[in-house]
């Protein structure tokens, strides 16, 4: 495994999103003198907050999934998960809407949601179910510790064992057929692989290996942090500063210094200079690139980097209460394939929409005023690749938004709305996201594993990349990984500053 050259004892981290605290606890729990800069207020990245009047939003992700993994983070330097979040596990985890009418719940315990699949579908279907958890849950247990929680840097580093376990799994054909081996019901088929978009691909493009994603979301477990997702990077952001992380926001970085092939220092806005022994990079990969490091340090192929799609955003707060919803709810239209076609194929907007609703104050009345509820509402959309001028469309596409959810079962909703505010993809590229698109670069096949863009630098020595840009992909459990890879590649092949809680 290579890791950065030369002295390392104290590492710049430019942004304190959860990919640079992940890396930022394990870095201090390891004894280095750890400074994170941040342009924004309080910590976060992606996953922000957003207040408007007495009502609380997440910016970004709204899903927590794996929290041993914040354990893990929040072990190396000692402290308990437990001391800095409260976490609910979500039951039902999603409640779906289908166009015909009917919905079916994804249960906290799978057994539950088999009981839901034989009430709707039948017997069949429910054991077809059974099966597939059987399934998703070996993926998980081969890919996890052998290809997600791993360095891998080249495919010679994919020649082992597990490899022809996961082949022989159906890890490598695509997903769609191998959820309807399982799954007969059109409806099921549906929630069990709209997670493809996720990687930024549709079911019959992406690889079956992705089904991890569903396992993740429908089978370990989905749950919720009293106070919205943005508590997750305020507790990192806590316990690093209480074990010695220097952290420092409202500090826009502008470039790194290099010299002789090493990074040496980070320039601010402000014009200040930090020196460094390491500088780990938290920005969007190919924005971090293209905007800090020297021109040309860039490897040819960021240039024909494939995005996911993107997404619009309508955050509002709103009273009125939809009492036949639940925390995360997903709403299906009549068309599949051709929704997949128009988002990825063509950049166009969906026609038939598919799109979430989540609403976190059904859990924590602490996110709205009395007789209030915080709405997340989201569509996916092609991203900026597809030159759709989002200054003249985003307000009428706000309205087309808001009268889809009236005709999907929130009547009055656009009444009733208090405050709002929206993102577009534009919005998400003025952020600091390539394309303009939230879940970075998608997961094709040469976009995957060893062919994702590296978490180190490009002809640099000891600059390190962390975030959903880099491996291993898209997501809050992978961005907390890819925090751990990032300081693996600081502090080597060690597993002494891995906490128990992985082990």
């Amino acid at each position: 495994m290579r890791t950065v050259q030369g002295p390392t004892d104290h590492i710049v981290i430019v942004g304190a999103g959860l990919g640079g605290l992940s890396a930022a606890l394990r870095l201090a729990g390891a004894g280095r003198r750890v400074t994170v800069l941040e342009r924004e207020a309080g910590p976060g990245g992606r996953a922000g907050r957003l207040a408007l009047g007495d009502y609380q939003f997440d910016t970004g992700p709204t899903v927590l999934t794996m929290p041993e993994l914040l354990a893990d983070a929040l072990d190396c330097v000692g402290e308990n998960l437990e001391d800095w979040l409260t976490l609910t596990r979500l039951d039902p985890m999603y409640r779906a809407f289908f166009a015909d009418g009917s919905s079916l719940d994804v249960r906290a315990d799978p057994a539950d949601t088999a009981a839901q699949i034989r009430a709707l579908c039948g017997p069949a279907e429910a054991a077809g179910f059974e099966r597939f958890v059987t399934l998703v849950t070996d993926m998980f247990r081969v890919q996890f510790a052998h290809f997600i929680d791993a360095q891998v840097d080249s495919p010679l580093t994919l020649m082992r064992p597990a490899l022809a376990r996961l082949a022989a799994l159906g890890g490598f054909r695509r997903l769609a057929p191998v959820v309807d081996r399982h799954l007969r019901d059109e409806r099921t088929r549906r929630l069990f692989s709209f997670q493809a978009m996720y990687a930024g691909l549709a079911p019959h493009d992406a690889l079956a290996l992705y089904a991890v994603i569903s396992y993740m979301d429908c089978v370990a477990g989905v749950y919720h942090p009293t106070g919205g997702m943005h508590a997750v990077p305020e507790a990192l952001a806590g316990a690093a500063a209480k074990h010695g992380v220097t952290l420092r926001y409202d500090t826009t970085v502008t470039r790194v210094e290099v010299h002789g092939g090493r990074a040496v220092a980070v320039h601010t806005a402000a014009g200040e200079r930090v020196p460094a022994d390491v500088v780990v990079l938290n920005p969007d990969l190919p924005i971090a690139y293209a905007d800090l490091l020297p021109p040309g340090a860039a490897p040819r192929r960021l240039r024909r980097l494939r995005y996911s799609p993107s997404c619009f955003l309508l955050h509002a707060g709103a009273r009125v209460d939809y009492p036949h919803t639940a925390h995360h709810t997903i709403h299906f239209g009549q068309a599949w394939r051709r929704t997949f076609a128009e988002i990825i194929d063509r950049g166009e907007l969906m026609s038939d929409p598919s799109f979430l609703v989540s609403t976190p104050s059904r859990s924590d009345p602490t996110l709205a005023p009395g007789g209030g509820h915080a709405y997340y509402v989201l569509f996916p959309t092609p991203n900026l690749t597809a030159g759709l001028d989002w200054s003249v469309l985003g307000p009428r596409y706000r309205d087309e938004v808001i009268a889809t959810c009236e005709r999907r079962g929130y009547p009055g909703f656009g009444a009733a709305i208090e405050v709002a505010a929206t993102t577009t993809p534009a919005d998400w590229r003025a952020r600091g996201m390539a394309a303009g698109a939230p879940f970075a670069a998608a997961h094709t096949l040469g976009q995957t594993g060893p062919f994702r863009p590296g978490n180190l630098a490009s002809g640099l020595a000891n600059v390190v990349f962390t975030g959903s840009g880099t491996r291993p992909g898209v997501g809050v459990p992978m961005v907390l990984v890819s925090g751990r890879l990032a300081a693996e590649r600081v502090l080597g092949p060690r597993r002494d500053y891995r906490s128990r809680a992985l082990r």
